[in-house]
Parts: structure tokens; C-alpha cells; sequence
């Protein structure tokens, strides 16, 4: 059988269109079970009916026209139930529907599965005999498999707008959403451009060469091309980024050295093979090392080599580059994005991007960040190949992408965007005031940086410090680890840039989802593996040396802060200063004098939460990391787009557990502030206010957005609100209490898009 579903598929996936693939799959499955009917009814949302739209064994004029409700037949049960139904004599069940224009009454025996696609009933797959008798568990197993791989075909079929004629009306469904991981935030309303790869690695045959040193010439010339169009690119992209941003070209530049894949390439060239046949067999190589790794960043860079070969390989084949009609409001869309892609957009009318592959902290993703281009990664479900021309809609604060979306989302998108475009218009008068609320509260707002880019557009937005700078971004765009001379310019450069303000700097955070190229970290389980401090730990020396730079790095301005990443007891705590107070003191002996900077702890691990008032008597302050803290409550990998409906930071469980941390940080008197998605979120800070959180740190893109809002309320009031809520225990009633309460207000409009929009 599994042979068979594998030519089943292979066939589906060929099909020109929907009606096609339906044609295929309930002739092929009739054939495979030796059944006399089979059949797929696919549920039109309009009507919310089960249509019959594919059919071998039934009178195919009843195809568009037979229909049922959800309460109706044997079908509308299968739907309803969500599991197969298998019965041996259909006739006699309460539920069986006689429709006399498909000559069903010939069959007795009947097998339904549903067809479900992310937990939505799209339709159901049904098989019938003539002779009375139960189908086997093999032939049940066999159609709820085929069943859902229907699912995936209808939902690429919703994406492309290829459904019609299922209403009455013949409109048929037009939007569909497909989820990701955000990538950079904003929203973006456009036309998808999908750029393909310029060539095709896979298809280079082997060859035999005689003039050896012809092909070498050729192949470096192609080199030289490919070295040209990366700096070409960079300098496109030098008004938008800062060196520190463009130096991720660098890392492709340092790809094709003599010392790396440039030098592989030639040496295989030289046993007699033709330069196409070594360029493919040492990239698919790499490809397969890095594709192999279970390290979320190394598997980044299996996408950044399959780039340079395409490259290559274009120019050995004398290829042109893809020639692409770019719409005013371009959204790229890619089964890998990459840096060099961004570039080749005529400037301005790049708006937004999609990547099928690829996490939050791929180049591409760094790189809109400091671009300010919203971004939806990991798009896994999208079909990107088909998507060319048709209208999208990216909101890269939530990782959703909409295709085909109705002119009601559309309106509700083009007004968060209008929105956006209105709040930036009034920043520079909102930027000069303070967060304070109503009945006088201050709340400081800091933001989290990790780009050069960061800075301008924090300080624009009227940041009043940094709660969160991640040095492992530096760390991230090198070949090797920075030295405490590089690392101190860099950290000199964030601390004089927001002096007198406080800057807290991680310390490095590797791990999880974020590695090293040069020190890879091979686990079966990342994220509860070794990362953060427990890397810097068993590496004293990384720890040290980045601890100096930072206290050399603030000689003259005392503004910085140290924050400790992934603490989840005294022990690592209690290591962790010992190393801090060894490094200050060799610091001070070389002639620096340097007061002691505060010493924070990251409460992002759930054993924190349970020890935090015997973490914060041993430190100067309290962060909460809601991103982490959120993903290791709920047991939910924040970067898989699979389960990210489950990632909710308004759970009951996640907010009771910022209440214990904030108020056993106060009662031990140390300050507890927040940094992450949450504190980014315009309703959920109304939550964190009335907590009593110190401070909230957050992109710089959500700051005006959160000060706004919290000057339109008093602190009487978030508490209140915060009472009402903490007695609930269900996520989606606590997101729609806050909503209509801030609504009843008169302040929905800040609210974040998703609490807004009905999709």
C-alpha cells in the first residue's frame, strides 16, 4: 500500500489544477481498495455544505450539485465526528441519505474518513461496495492517510484561489492563512513575487574533461562574477545597513576563498571532472553536512551555500539572471530566502518577505530587522511555487501569511498599517514624553537590541534605556569568536550610543535555536540542552574575556548592566558572580577603575520561578525572557509553526507566573523588569503595569505603540482588569475579556493586530 499512496502523491502533485487532482485521487483510490465508488465531498464555508465535487462510480452529473448540511447523511456525520465511519450496511443507519441522481442505492458497504487540514474539516473522502461487508483496519488506515494527504492539495488549492463554484454563487474560497514563525514585525498588504533558483543544481550531470586548465580559468571566472555581484549587492544595501549588518556578505565572500569551497571545487576539477560536476558534487556535500545537523543556525547555512552554487552555476552555464517584474509593493517570497535575494529588489518597493524554510534567526531575518521590512519565516504549508502574482498579506508580528485575502481582511490590515504609518507621523512629539500613566505612574520603557541598526530606531522612538542587548549577534556573524579588543568596541559602541541610559548586556546565549558556526553543538533536544550559561560555565574562558571587554567597554560611563541567560538554581548563579567578581578584579589590577556594575538574573527557565526570592537576594535586579519562560511553561517550541497556536503568554499559568516572580523580586527589594514579545504587546504591558513591573523592554517598533496605550489608562484601572482576569482559566476568554474591556475604553485601535482582526 505504501507504494502505492507514494504514486498516488506523486501523481496528485503533478495535477494542473484542483479538479484535476480530485479526478486523480478518487479514480486511483477505487483502483487501489477494489471498490465500486469513490468519492470526495469538500465543505463549501459559504453555504456550509458538503458538496460532491469528485466522483468514480457515481452519475458525475450530480458532481457540484449534490449537497448536504453538517446534520445531514452519512457524510455530514463523517464531518461532524471528525473520525472515519465504517459501516457494513449503510441503509440501515439513522443518519443514511438517499439522493437519487448519484444511483447510490446500488451500495451497502460505506467508508468515510474526514478531511482535516490544522484541526479545520475541509471535506470528506468516502468508498462504497455493492455487497454488504466491514472494511478491513488496512483499507480504513489506507483512505484516513490518503485523506490527509487530500488536506494538504485543498489547502494549496485555497492558497493559489484555484477553488471555484463550490457556492451557489460560484465564489467559491478565496483566502486561506498559512502560519510561520515571525521573522521581523510589521504588516504588509502586496503582490507576491516569488523568486525560484536561478539553476539547478541537482540535474548537473558528470563529465570528462581534456583541457583542464580551461576549465579552471572558467570556473574562476565564474568566482570572480559571483565575488562582483555580492559587493554589488552589498553596496545596494549600504544606505539601508550598518557595516555590522552588511558584514553578513562577508560570510558568503569567505565561502568561495581559496581556503574553502573555491579550493574543493578546483582540486576536484583537476582529476579530469568539468567544472558544473565538481561545483555540484562539493555543494551537495556541504549541503547534506549542514542539513544533517540538528543545530538550528547550522542548518541556516546549508540555504546560504545552496545560494552561492545556484550562483555559480548560473554563470558557468552562461545563464542569465531570472528576470523578474517587481510590483510597487513587493512581497519576495522564496522556498529560502537569502541576503543576496533583498538586494536585488529595486529599492522601495521591497515591503515584505516569505521564506518557506528558515527560523527567526536566519541571515534573512537578522537582516529585515534592521531593515524594518516585516517578515513571516518557516512558512512551512505555503505553496510558494504557485503563489506568483496573487495578493498577500505578511504580519510578521504573529508569523501569519494570508493569500487570496478578502476584501474584509484586507481592510482590517490596510487600517493596523495606516495605523502604524499614522502613530510613526506623531512619534518625534510622542517620543519626548514620558510613559506615565493617568494617575502619575511612571513606566520606563527600554528596549532590546542586538544591531547597530537598533540604535537609531530606538532612540527615535524614545527609548529610556536597553533591557535586553544580545551580544551573541556579534558572536553570530563571525567566522570565530571576537577577541575582548573586538568585543570591547562593540559593547563601547551600544554603551556610548545610549549613555547616560543603562544598557544590560547578556551575556553570551548560545544554544536552543542559536549557534556558532565555528562551535557547533550537536543535541537531539536544543532547547533543553546545553545553551546559555551553562555553555559559558564549562567555557570560563569565553565568559571571562567577554565580562572584561564589557567592563573595560564602560570605563567612563558606568551605565552598564550584566544580565546572566538561562539560570535555573543558586549553584550556576553563585558560579556565575564568582567569575564576574574574578574578571572585575583583573580589570582593576590593570589600572581600570571601574565600579562594580549591578548583576541581573534572567528568569526564563520554570525552576527560577520557584526559587526567585533566593536568586534575588543574590543580585541587583530581575528580568523576566517571556519568549523563553512562555515556551518552557507550555512545553511549546516558539519557533515551529506547527504548535504555535499553543504559544500564548496570556495563559493562566504564564501569568501566574509573573506574578510570583514579581512580587518575590520586590519582597527581597530588587527591582523586576520584563523583555520579550510580551512586553512588546500594547495589552498585555496593561497587564504588566498593574503586576508592578519596574520596567518593559521591547523592539523599538512597539514602543510608541505600548506608550500611547499606557497613557490612556490608570493604574486603578490595569489592576482591576488584571483581578478580573487572573480568576480566569482559559486563554482565548482571557485574550477576548481584555480586548472588549480595552475596547469598551475607547482604545482598541493600539491594540496588536491579532486582537483585531477576525481571520
Amino acid at each position: 500500500m505504501l507504494n502505492t499512496l507514494r504514486k498516488i502523491v506523486q501523481e496528485v502533485n503533478a495535477a494542473k489544477d484542483l479538479k484535476a487532482a480530485l479526478g486523480i485521487i478518487v479514480l486511483r483510490v477505487r483502483e487501489a481498495m477494489k471498490s465500486h465508488v469513490c468519492s470526495v465531498y469538500l465543505l463549501d464555508p459559504e453555504s456550509n455544505r458538503f458538496v460532491l465535487m469528485a466522483t468514480e462510480g457515481l452519475n458525475k452529473r450530480a458532481i457540484g450539485k449534490v449537497s448536504m448540511a453538517p446534520n445531514e447523511g452519512l457524510v455530514g456525520l463523517v464531518g461532524t465526528r471528525e473520525e472515519p465511519l465504517n459501516l457494513e450496511d449503510a441503509a440501515n443507519h439513522p443518519r443514511y441519505r438517499y439522493f437519487a441522481e448519484t444511483g447510490e442505492e446500488r451500495y451497502a458497504s460505506f467508508l468515510g474518513a474526514p478531511i482535516i487540514h490544522h484541526r479545520r474539516v475541509m471535506g470528506v473522502l468516502v468508498i462504497q461496495q455493492k455487497e454488504s461487508r466491514q472494511f478491513d483496519e488496512g483499507e480504513e488506515a489506507f483512505l484516513v492517510t490518503m485523506s490527509a494527504q487530500l488536506a494538504g492539495v485543498i489547502a494549496h488549492a485555497e492558497a493559489t484561489g484555484s477553488i471555484r463554484g463550490l457556492g451557489k454563487q460560484g465564489k467559491g474560497i478565496h483566502e486561506a492563512k498559512f502560519a510561520g514563525v515571525p521573522g521581523s514585525p510589521g504588516a504588509a498588504i502586496g503582490t507576491a513575487v516569488v523568486m525560484l533558483p536561478p539553476a539547478d543544481l541537482d540535474v548537473v550531470p558528470d563529465k570528462t574533461i581534456a583541457d583542464i586548465d580551461a576549465e579552471l580559468a572558467l570556473f574562476s571566472s565564474a568566482l570572480d562574477s559571483v565575488r562582483a555581484d555580492l559587493h554589488a549587492l552589498s553596496a545596494k544595501l549600504a544606505t539601508q545597513l550598518r557595516p555590522e549588518e552588511r558584514a553578513l556578505f562577508d560570510v558568503y565572500l569567505m565561502m568561495l576563498d581559496d581556503d574553502a569551497i573555491g579550493n574543493e571545487i578546483m582540486r576536484i576539477i583537476r582529476t579530469g571532472q568539468w567544472a558544473q560536476g565538481a561545483l555540484r558534487q562539493v555543494v551537495g556535500d556541504h549541503v547534506k553536512r549542514f542539513e544533517l545537523m540538528d543545530d538550528a543556525y547550522l542548518r541556516e547555512r546549508a540555504s546560504d551555500i545552496k545560494d552561492l552554487g545556484r550562483r555559480l552555476l548560473a554563470y558557468l552555464q552562461e545563464a542569465r539572471t531570472q528576470t523578474l517584474s517587481y510590483a510597487e509593493n513587493t512581497i519576495l517570497v522564496s522556498e529560502e530566502l537569502t541576503p543576496g535575494m533583498l538586494g536585488e529588489v529595486p529599492e522601495g518597493k521591497l515591503i515584505g518577505l516569505v521564506s518557506v524554510l528558515g527560523s527567526g534567526n536566519s541571515h534573512v531575518a537578522i537582516l529585515a530587522r534592521a531593515m524594518g521590512i516585516p517578515t513571516v519565516m518557516g512558512a512551512v504549508d505555503l505553496p510558494y511555487s504557485k503563489v506568483d502574482g496573487i495578493q498577500m498579506i505578511v504580519d510578521g508580528y504573529h508569523g501569519e501569511v494570508f493569500t487570496n485575502p478578502s476584501a474584509e481582511l484586507c481592510k482590517q490590515y490596510r487600517a493596523v498599517v495606516e495605523e502604524e504609518r499614522e502613530l510613526a507621523k506623531g512619534l518625534s512629539a510622542l517620543s519626548s514624553l514620558p510613559c506615565e500613566t493617568l494617575d502619575g505612574l511612571r513606566m520606563p520603557l527600554w528596549v532590546n537590541t542586538g544591531l547597530l541598526a537598533d540604535v537609531v530606531r530606538a532612540q527615535e522612538r524614545g527609548a529610556e534605556g536597553v533591557g535586553l542587548y544580545r551580544t551573541e549577534v556579534p558572536f553570530m556573524i563571525r567566522d570565530r569568536f571576537p577577541s575582548e579588543k573586538e568585543q570591547l568596541a562593540i559593547y563601547r559602541e551600544q554603551l556610548h550610543a545610549f549613555h547616560p541610559l543603562p544598557v544590560t548586556m547578556r551575556t553570551l546565549d548560545i544554544g536552543g535555536d542559536k549557534a556558532l558556526p565555528y562551535f557547533p553543538i550537536k543535541e537531539a533536544n536544543p532547547f533543553l540542552g546545553w545553551r546559555g550559561i551553562r555553555i559559558t560555565l564549562d567555557h570560563p574562558e569565553i565568559f571571562l574575556v567577554q565580562i572584561r571587554a564589557m567592563l573595560k567597554a564602560s570605563v567612563g560611563l558606568n551605565n552598564l548592566r550584566i544580565l546572566l541567560p538561562m539560570i535555573s538554581g543558586l549553584r550556576e548563579l553563585e558560579e556565575s558572580l564568582h567569575l564576574i567578581h574574578r574578571a572585575w578584579s583583573e580589570v582593576r589590577d590593570e589600572g581600570f577603575d571601574i565600579a562594580m556594575p549591578p548583576v541581573g538574573v534572567m528568569i526564563e527557565v520554570p525552576a527560577a520561578v520557584y526559587q526567585i526570592r533566593e536568586l534575588a537576594r543574590q543580585v541587583d535586579f530581575i528580568s523576566i525572557g517571556s519568549n523563553d519562560l512562555t515556551q518552557y511553561l507550555l512545553a511549546v517550541d516558539r519557533n515551529n509553526p506547527r504548535v504555535a497556536d499553543l504559544y500564548d503568554f496570556l495563559h493562566p499559568s504564564v501569568l501566574q507566573a509573573l506574578r510570583l516572580v514579581v512580587d518575590g523580586g520586590h519582597a527581597e527589594g530588587k527591582p523586576v523588569g520584563i523583555c520579550g514579545e510580551m512586553a512588546g504587546d500594547p495589552a498585555a504591558a496593561v497587564l504588566l503595569l498593574a503586576m508592578g513591573f519596574d520596567s518593559l523592554s521591547m523592539n523599538a517598533t512597539n514602543l510608541p505603540k505600548v506608550k500611547w496605550l499606557l497613557r490612556q489608562i490608570s493604574k486603578r484601572m490595569a489592576t482591576e482588569l488584571l483581578e478580573q482576569l487572573m480568576g480566569m482559566d482559559n486563554p482565548q476568554v482571557i485574550h477576548s475579556t481584555l480586548q472588549l474591556a480595552l475596547h469598551n475604553l475607547g482604545l482598541g485601535r493600539m491594540i496588536n493586530p491579532a486582537a483585531t482582526i477576525q481571520a
